[in-house]
């Protein structure tokens, strides 16, 4: 993408601390808006002495950006997927990663869970498969297109089966990690109205998903997500807003075999029926290779209103 601007004109603008910047001199371009076009050379009629002193503060014109803004300009250009490292996946924790897939690459995820809750009205068993959630990137490295579908079946006294309601969301990669400083992205999410009448809304319901991280070491990650939901009350139909907050510890133990443990809680606000419900939950991961990996978990409920226990197993792919 190249932009034509009058040869006289020299205009700096930085955006949230220099994280989005679109630097011209002389009427050449540095540093593409979005991250991703062709390649600008800082000043062609300066010697190559010249070139590293003018952009060394800067990010690599030649590089795509990994993440839509920096803590800060000029310390540190990082972030973003890497296709020569292990495959990050969203799945099997309910903390979403902060991580895109990176721009043209699609990476299918998917499994199986069996819930089952015992309250005086009865018990309830439900199965939920294939759990497939397509990610894909689209225009930039830090953006993803999501698409989310999975069938249920449900028995309690009586036995329901069918679709559930399409997931569509998208996942900006907002910035990297830098020393404390956190790596974060932003998943604007909804379902839409397309499940069978025993699972659907029968309404579009928008939220959005704050995800953050950080590396402790090359062993231990931990991280968090504060979702906001628009969702609909199972006894009586009304609307509400509820709040989702979680925080999970990741552990490499081996190059292969990772571990996790996770707190998560779903907090109704205006609803008639519904609960606040606590999780704790854990699992395993193995990496099969690079684009492959494999996991398995189990949870448990933390409070009277929260689903007994839950277990289930997946796959991940990037392609």
């Amino acid at each position: 993408m190249k932009t034509h601007l009058f040869r006289s004109l020299s205009v700096t603008l930085l955006i949230a601390g220099g994280g989005l910047a679109w630097l011209v001199s002389d009427g050449e371009a540095v540093e593409p808006l979005f991250g991703f076009g062709a390649c600008e050379t800082c000043a062609e009629e300066n010697d190559k002495e010249d070139d590293e002193e003018n952009c060394s503060w800067g990010p690599d014109p030649c590089e795509p950006r990994g993440t839509l803004f920096q803590w800060s300009y000029g310390t540190s250009f990082g972030g973003g997927p890497d296709l020569d490292e292990p495959l990050i996946t969203d799945r099997p924790d309910f903390t979403e990663s902060s991580v895109t897939v990176g721009r043209g690459v699609a990476q299918l995820e998917m499994g199986y869970s069996y819930t089952y809750d015992s309250e005086a009205g009865g018990r309830t068993k439900s199965h939920s498969y294939p759990e497939l959630l397509l990610r894909y990137g689209i225009l930039a490295e830090w953006l993803e297109l999501r698409v989310g579908w999975s069938y249920a079946e449900e028995t309690t006294n009586t036995f329901a089966q069918g679709s559930e309601d399409l997931y569509l969301g998208f996942k900006i990669a907002l910035t990297p990690q830098e020393g404390i400083l956190p790596e974060m992205a932003l998943i604007p999410q909804m379902t839409v109205p397309s499940g069978s009448a025993a699972f659907t809304a029968n309404e579009t319901l928008p939220g959005v998903n704050w995800v953050y991280g950080w590396e402790i070491n090359d062993c231990i990650s931990t991280g968090g997500s504060s979702q906001l939901n628009k969702a609909i009350d199972g006894t009586t139909s009304n609307e509400y807003y509820e709040f989702a907050q979680s925080w999970t510890i990741a552990y490499s133990l081996t190059d292969r075999l990772g571990a996790y443990t996770e707190w998560f809680a779903f907090i109704p606000s205006g609803a008639d029926t519904e609960r606040n419900k606590h999780f704790f939950n854990g699992g395993f991961t193995f990496l099969v290779n690079n684009d492959l990996q494999l996991d398995a978990f189990a949870g448990l409920g933390l409070n009277r209103n929260a689903e007994d226990y839950f277990v289930g197993t997946g796959v991940s792919k990037r392609f």
